[in-house]
């Protein structure tokens, strides 16, 4: 164990947080988020997991109800993963193999350790949802028995201007700068920050959250990008400002070489170069859930990663395309406790 602790504050004062340390299989510091409410959990544990460039909080927006008080008085167990690409936790060079091979078997079997289950659920976003499916897929995750994963798991499909940011624009820009980050908008890192700032100010016109705008240039192709701005009170649209930082070059790389291929690429002792060439290696149920509107990355990601375990284990899986959702606003959403939250708890209760 270390001494990690996260460098923001939790969001959310009525809820009991406890963070304790621990390390990857590689030795990189991790930490885990325990949230209990007002009752003690009559359910077992369930595993959260944030993307890229953000942080276990973005479950925990300032919302009246969030995802976390949802799973809270269904009774569940709820922890939540501060994996590598935390802005919680110091930035390292990344690959999404770093995080299926080492962080996400540390994060289960501590979990496991803490509560004494034999198994637990995951809900995991984004690149967090792309890594842990990876794990799973490999046969590295044997004590998770069901995973709702959004966004994006095996197969990452982009609008075509995404396509040409990953191919075209990312081994010009990793020639000058390590990462890229929403977090300039608010605090300059150099030259190279405040060009693609300014490139940013001049381009996304959308609102005044440079940061936001920022993610929008970062992680997709609209304006904006990964919600929409109807879907954000003004609170949680003041509260991203604060909850997105960096993600590595690497990540970038490998998404391209990704998307180029069709579906994820691993380069990774352990991992199968080709994790759909394969049988998924898990026993574990998966629900696939994919915004319609999500412009960071298409619904057919999902729905081809469906397709895939589909062929090899019909019926035993579920996919949910969801309209008038996109990418984030799935926990952001002002109304995502009404229209979404309700599907998820059920899928996870089956």
């Amino acid at each position: 164990m270390g001494t990690t602790a996260p460098s923001r504050p939790t969001t959310r004062r009525d809820h009991r947080t406890d963070v304790l340390p621990l390390h990857a299989l590689d030795g990189l510091p991790l930490t885990l988020v325990h949230v209990t409410g007002r009752h003690p959990p009559s359910r077992g544990p369930v595993l959260l997991l944030h993307g890229a460039g953000v942080r276990a909080e973005l479950f925990r927006p300032p919302l009246p109800r969030t995802f976390v008080d949802g799973l809270l008085d269904a009774g569940w167990d709820v922890w939540m993963g501060n994996w590598r690409a935390s802005i919680d936790l110091e930035p390292v060079p990344w690959t999404l193999d770093d995080a299926a091979a080492c962080d996400h078997p540390a994060l289960v079997r501590a979990v496991l350790a803490q509560t004494g289950a034999r198994t637990l659920k995951a809900v995991v976003h984004c690149q967090g949802s792309s890594s842990f499916v990876l794990a799973a897929a490999a046969g590295l995750l044997p004590e998770v028995d069901t995973v709702v994963s959004n966004a994006v798991s095996l197969h990452p499909v982009v609008p075509a201007w995404s396509a040409v940011k990953l191919t075209r624009l990312v081994p010009l820009v990793a020639r000058l700068t390590p990462s890229l980050s929403p977090a300039w908008g608010v605090r300059s890192q150099g030259p190279v920050s405040r060009a693609v700032t300014a490139v940013v100010r001049a381009t996304h016109r959308e609102c005044d959250n440079t940061v936001c705008r920022l993610v929008s240039f970062t992680y997709g192709s609209g304006h904006p990008a990964l919600w929409s701005h109807d879907h954000l009170d003004e609170a949680t649209h003041a509260w991203v400002r604060g909850e997105f930082g960096g993600a590595p070059m690497s990540f970038f790389d490998q998404m391209a070489r990704s998307v180029g291929a069709g579906h994820l690429v691993s380069t990774r002792p352990g991992l199968p170069p080709d994790p759909v060439a394969q049988a998924p290696q898990t026993d574990a149920r998966f629900v696939f859930v994919a915004g319609e509107d999500n412009l960071c990355f298409l619904p057919e990601s999902q729905q081809r990663t469906f397709e895939h375990f589909a062929r090899w284990r019909p019926g035993r899986d579920a996919l949910h395309r969801v309209r008038g959702y996109g990418h984030l606003d799935v926990f952001l959403g002002r109304h995502a406790a009404r229209d979404l939250h309700p599907l998820l708890l059920e899928e996870l209760s089956r």
